[in-house]
């Protein structure tokens, strides 16, 4: 949630973070709307200020005067009562609207309104020079360690068993990456993956994202669609020390997503499914260093992609295509051979004071209370990776073949 006083403080941010988001708000009826709450909060604080002074004078009071007074403080009582409920309603209102504002667009994000108006910042590696390359559904059933058809049997369309091998790499990748982000001072998490509905809401998944993610009414939890809700949940309702920032998490977890919509070629394999396993990186950190922060999260996400040896584009994510709490992001495409094009395999937000002041996540310094910046960033998506790496490492004869640098992460020199 940004922060209201930008309706009365600098509308002309908020004018263009609309226009960019090509968002469709009345701007006019947010300003009417804070008009009126604040409007209600002064008028039922001035109440109680008279309401208060009063009581303090009717002790000393005697007879008539006192019975008037007596009379008086009722009727401010009830006056008080009715204030508080209409300043409450307004307020209410307000925040409905309010909370389904989206962050501010960082200035040097690129305009737009979907993937093609991303902006290319960079291209690493060689393609790999492959005739008619298999795709991983392909390579994966007839090297017998991916089974979509049995999966969907047992749970429906979009889930998977991973077996033999790919778990091997699977485990080999997380161990790898965990090591990795622990020795630059990340602290290693198994968060929960079951979580109310205020930590969806903190992190800004709620209340637009609301269809994508699996509730189980009984009990009033949801099952994340990444270990972000959790991580940044951790410190909520916290004001943490100014010289321990940043405070760095690496989360391993199980993700849930109910992926609603069409997709095409997405619709089969693992590309985009209802269950998958990730390594998230968090970072709670002072708001004078989170760009800087931005960057270093996006440097670990490139680091492992060029020492898996995978071809990828790092984009500048366009201002129509940002989620909700990010006001700048990083996506990492790898390249896939049969698509013949760069597909999105980790992302890389900084969402600065957004999630923090939904979860009320703050810091002190020179005895001021302050917001903290929360950035998130995706370490290794293990299903899109081992996508990548299948097919970027193919033979002709439908094996997979590894060198040794590579070879030494996943554990494996040859699947066949």
């Amino acid at each position: 949630m940004i922060d209201p006083n930008i309706l009365k403080d600098n509308t002309e941010i908020l004018e263009e973070n609309i226009k960019r988001r090509k968002l469709d708000i009345s701007l006019e009826e947010l300003i009417t709307l804070d008009e009126l709450r604040r409007k209600g909060k002064n008028e039922a604080d001035e109440i109680r200020s008279q309401q208060k002074k009063l009581s303090k004078e009717i002790p000393s009071l005697k007879g008539a005067k006192k019975e008037e007074a007596l009379e008086e403080a009722g009727a401010l009582s009830n006056s008080v009562k009715e204030l508080t409920k209409k300043a409450d309603d307004a307020e209410k209102n307000f925040y409905e609207k309010w909370v389904k504002i989206p962050n501010i667009v960082d200035k040097t994000s690129p305009d737009g309104s979907s993937e093609d108006d991303n902006k290319e910042l960079r291209i690493i590696g060689d393609i790999p020079s492959i005739t008619k390359p298999k795709n991983h559904l392909e390579l994966g059933e007839n090297l017998g360690i991916i089974d979509v058809e049995q999966a969907a049997n047992v749970s429906g369309s979009r889930f998977s068993y991973l077996l033999g091998d790919a778990v091997l790499i699977e485990f080999n990748l997380v161990n790898w990456v965990i090591s990795l982000l622990n020795n630059k001072g990340f602290t290693p998490v198994v968060p929960p993956v079951l979580v109310r509905e205020n930590a969806l809401y903190g992190t800004g998944f709620f209340p637009d994202d609301a269809e994508q993610v699996y509730s189980i009414p009984n009990d009033d939890l949801y099952l994340v669609g990444t270990s972000e809700v959790s991580l940044a949940a951790y410190h909520a309702e916290s004001i943490l020390e100014d010289d321990k920032l940043p405070l760095r998490y690496a989360g391993f977890s199980t993700c849930f997503r109910r992926e609603s919509g069409t997709y095409g070629k997405d619709t089969s394999g693992i590309f985009r499914v209802h269950q998958f396993d990730k390594v998230e990186m968090f970072s709670f950190c002072s708001t004078e260093k989170s760009k800087e922060e931005h960057e270093f999260l996006l440097s670990i996400e490139e680091e492992i992609m060029q020492a898996l040896e995978l071809p990828y584009r790092v984009v500048d994510v366009c201002a129509g295509d940002l989620g909700a709490s990010a006001t700048k992001k990083y996506d990492i495409e790898a390249w896939i051979p049969s698509q013949q094009k760069y597909r999105e395999v980790t992302s890389c937000s900084n969402t600065t004071d957004y999630q923090s002041r939904r979860l009320n996540i703050r810091t002190k310094k020179d005895k001021k209370s302050t917001f903290i910046h929360t950035l998130n960033g995706t370490a290794l998506a293990v299903g899109r990776v081992l996508i990548a790496l299948l097919e970027n490492n193919q033979n002709e004869d439908g094996t997979v073949s590894f060198n040794d640098s590579v070879a030494s992460i996943v554990g494996l020199e040859k699947l066949s």
